[in-house]
């Protein structure tokens, strides 16, 4: 592989040799999303320890494409300028059927805004960059310690851990698992995902060139190259670019991962044999997920909590949005400040958000592999509809692309845009000399707008000079705006004008979602 692999060191840990005390939380998995979640809960003065079986990054690219606002996640952990910067960035996607383009998209139209619509980036990169920084935050990572049982408590768990030099125990006030869509915790638990398997599968694979396809993403249906079938193609760092290949539900896997079956199918794609195979793997779509993410003092976070086909980059984006909404309540816990309860809302809102996923992957799948019948005879009237017409075009799916939910919050509101509704993220603006995200921390904030900030505890008032881009996008019409926003500057309410006491009883509210 083009990616150069350097082990972590492994360094037995000290329960080899004596009981350790008891952690504040344990996180197993140290992907994306458990590195992520170990530094949100760090920078919320949390500390965790995360185990992980292996002691590399991940093998092969991955999850590559990362939207603006896992972007913004990101960035609030320290890495997001770093994958924007060896990323390739790209907000435009064009949709073709055979050779003819029947729609494209442009996802971040408006400037204004910190972070691209997308960025391409192997998942390598990103785990490399979130190591590195929980390194230099202190945050304790353990390679090569594999969890091999869990045994769940009224108020912590017990995890037995496998390690080069024997077993130990770890005992834990919370367990957060983020050791993937086959998620071994899930299995000890005896837990199941409920949702469709789709038989169809497609490949993936990674080619190095040199070429001069545009920074764009580019989806065909029933291309003369691989007829029949679908085909996709993005371009990320290093001359690296990824393309996914319809095989059928027929197809044998093992068959179809043989280099001498994958590069006649590139050769057909690229129109020449100028590339070297980088990584492949073959994939089902899935959409399913746990019935509910909290198991007692067990939590499921990312894939071990659901599952989607990857079509849309809905897997690890969706799981950043996971550690969003759970880092902030999970430290009010940990810290005694707030009731275990509230991380009801924790499920209630990434249960929601999982639905909402499935629901657009589902469709997504369906349109790109419909069943014979009725589901074919759409497919097929719509994508011939496209050149034609534009009314058909949108109705296109190739995938509909990641971007945060709107969770159904029962909040205050006033007639105000649309875009900053209760439930939704916070939209970014210039303020003052950087930008509204990074303004507004990591506590509950009373964002003022052509007024004073009211003095509410526990919240922190901001009160920017006004411009062009807050006034769209905060007021619209209005001439004044006070709003709420959580910690993990999702929008909690808001009002024209509001007292501290409304506002209070808002953020109350606001910690169980």
């Amino acid at each position: 592989m083009a990616y150069e692999y350097r082990p972590f060191d492994y360094v037995p840990p000290p329960g080899l040799t004596a009981a350790e005390p008891r952690h504040r939380v344990a996180i197993v998995g140290a992907g994306p999303i458990g590195l992520a979640m170990a530094i949100e809960l760090a920078n919320h003065g949390v500390p965790a320890v995360v185990l992980d079986d292996n002691n590399v990054v991940s093998v092969g690219s991955r999850a590559i494409c990362w939207s603006k606002r896992s972007l913004e996640i990101l960035d609030r952990l320290g890495v997001g300028q770093a994958c924007v910067d060896k990323g390739v960035t790209w907000k435009v996607g064009r949709t073709f059927h055979r050779a003819a383009e029947v729609f494209n998209f442009d996802l971040l139209p408006e400037d204004g805004h910190k972070m691209p619509a997308f960025v391409n980036l192997q998942q390598y990169y990103v785990e490399e960059y979130l190591v590195a920084r929980a390194q230099a935050m202190g945050i304790e990572l353990r390679w090569k310690n594999k969890v091999v049982a869990v045994e769940r408590h009224a108020d912590h768990a017990v995890l037995t851990v496998e390690t080069p030099d024997g077993p130990y125990e770890l005992e834990a006030d919370w367990v957060i698992a983020c050791d993937g869509a086959r998620s071994p915790v899930r299995g000890m638990l005896g837990l199941e995902f409920e949702g469709e398997l789709f038989e169809e599968r497609f490949l993936i694979a990674d080619i190095q060139m040199q070429a001069d396809f545009p920074s764009e993403r580019w989806f065909w249906f029933e291309p003369e190259f691989h007829n029949g079938q679908s085909a996709l193609l993005h371009k990320q760092p290093d001359n690296i670019y990824r393309i996914d290949l319809q095989l059928g539900w027929d197809t044998d896997p093992e068959v179809e991962k043989q280099p001498e079956r994958i590069i006649p199918r590139i050769e057909k794609v690229v129109g020449h044999k100028n590339f070297t195979l980088d990584w492949t793997s073959i994939y089902t779509f899935q959409c399913r997920r746990l019935r509910q993410f909290v198991h007692g003092p067990v939590l499921f976070v990312g894939d071990s909590a659901h599952i989607v086909s990857p079509f849309g980059a809905r897997g690890g984006n969706g799981g950043l949005q996971d550690v969003d909404a759970l880092g902030w309540r999970l430290a009010a816990v940990v810290k005694g400040a707030q009731p275990a309860a509230i991380l009801a809302g924790y499920d209630r809102e990434r249960v929601f958000g999982a639905d909402e996923n499935l629901l657009n992957s589902s469709r997504s799948t369906r349109f790109m592999s419909p069943e014979d019948g009725v589901e074919r005879l759409f497919r097929d009237a719509v994508l011939h509809l496209a050149s034609r017409v534009d009314f058909a075009r949108p109705m296109v799916n190739s995938g509909r692309l990641s971007r945060p939910c709107t969770y159904p919050l029962v909040a205050p509101d006033a007639d105000l845009p649309s875009g900053a509704r209760p439930g939704s993220v916070a939209p970014d603006a210039p303020f003052d000399d950087g930008w509204l995200l990074d303004a507004l921390g990591r506590e509950f904030v009373v964002l003022a707008l052509g007024q004073e900030a009211p003095a509410v505890p526990g919240a922190r008032g901001v009160q920017p000079a006004l411009n062009d881009h807050l006034r769209r996008r905060y007021l619209g019409s209005a001439e004044r705006a006070v709003y709420l926003i959580r910690p993990d500057q999702v929008v909690a309410a808001r009002w024209l004008t509001a007292t501290p006491d409304a506002i209070a009883a808002a953020m109350a509210a606001g910690w169980g979602g």
